[in-house]
């Protein structure tokens, strides 16, 4: 995997996550006192983002797990989900280390941040299209913030069709698929052709369906590796 040439041309924004306390979604603000209650070792704040804002490709997922990063307090740590992204990772050159489902393992991103559309663990893993609407200018902001941001990869239709909105696109100009990939332009983020590439996601749910395989995911990173070549 070989670096290019941003694709933004503003300078970087300051970026800051939501405060531990955020109370822009009342349904997932009780939530996270609910949890506080009965999950006291666990994290049980928006979790922020992973990775550096340097990097060239950002991951988004759709929210939390609720036994997993909302536990751990890092994306994708401490659940199926992490148990197949961060492999994968490993595999394609995104990270250095190892993945031992802690949040202090040391693992690294090379090149890579992951993030999610929304910040909080919502009830049922179902944040509602306000709650996604709501969180969604966190989202911006990062991307702005992310100077040598090349492409994003958005884990499921959620995540998708936040960043398509976010990029003031229509929809379906813009239709999610399993391996598809998308160009994207906003002179609001001054971006110039970012990529979109979609995944399905990497939930339990879709691996024990045979929604996505292992080969399925790969080859997804491949892709992106390559165009990065």
């Amino acid at each position: 995997m070989q670096g290019g040439a941003p694709v933004t041309t503003a300078a970087p924004l300051s970026f800051s996550e939501p405060g531990r306390d955020c109370s822009l979604c009342p349904r997932l603000e009780t939530f996270r006192r609910d949890n506080r209650r009965a999950l006291p070792d666990g994290f049980n704040a928006p979790v922020p983002a992973f990775g550096s804002l340097d990097a060239e490709l950002l991951i988004v997922g759709l929210a939390p797990g609720l036994h997993g990063a909302n536990r751990t307090g890092r994306p994708f740590t401490g659940d199926w989900a992490g148990d197949m992204l961060y492999p994968a990772l490993l595999r394609h050159g995104f990270a250095q280390g190892d993945y031992c489902e802690r949040a202090d393992d040391g693992l690294r991103l090379r090149k890579c941040r992951i993030s999610n559309a929304v910040r909080c663990v919502p009830p049922q893993n179902k944040p509602t299209p306000g709650e996604i609407a709501a969180c969604r200018s966190f989202l911006a902001n990062e991307i702005a913030a992310m100077p040598n941001l090349r492409a994003l990869l958005c884990l499921g239709r959620v995540a998708h069709d936040s960043v398509v909105r976010l990029f003031g696109a229509k929809a379906k100009a813009f239709p999610f698929a399993h391996g598809a990939k998308h160009r994207l332009e906003s002179h609001r983020l001054e971006s110039r052709g970012l990529a979109l590439y979609d995944c399905y996601h990497c939930s339990r749910y879709n691996t024990n369906t045979g929604v996505l395989t292992q080969e399925m995911f790969d080859a997804v990173f491949a892709r992106i590796v390559a165009d990065f070549s």
